[in-house]
């Protein structure tokens, strides 16, 4: 398996893919994670065509187990930031 792009790396192909140069696809990169942080923050779904949906989950409450000393603990409920993927690009991986 080969590292993840970074950041840099992202912004780069996005710069090439979008003939314009960094700096506008820097923006353009935070702005959309903004949006979809925001959005989801609230408790909102953002779909993105051909990758997938983010959205977020309410966990209940529940025991769970302390791996080190093997007690119950409760936690809390919870809140977790789950991803569907997109049939598309699942279909462009596996050819």
């Amino acid at each position: 398996m080969s590292k993840p792009m970074t950041k840099t790396q992202l912004v780069s192909a996005l710069a090439d893919e979008m003939g314009a140069d960094k700096k506008t696809a820097t923006s353009a990169l935070d702005a959309i994670v903004k949006v979809i942080t925001d959005e989801v923050a609230g408790g909102g779904a953002v779909t993105l065509p051909g990758v997938g949906k983010i959205y977020c989950r309410e966990r209940p409450e529940r025991m769970v187990r302390n791996p080190a000393t093997g007690e119950q603990i409760k936690k809390e409920a919870d809140k977790v930031v789950k991803m569907t993927i997109a049939k598309a690009l699942k279909d462009s991986v596996n050819g």
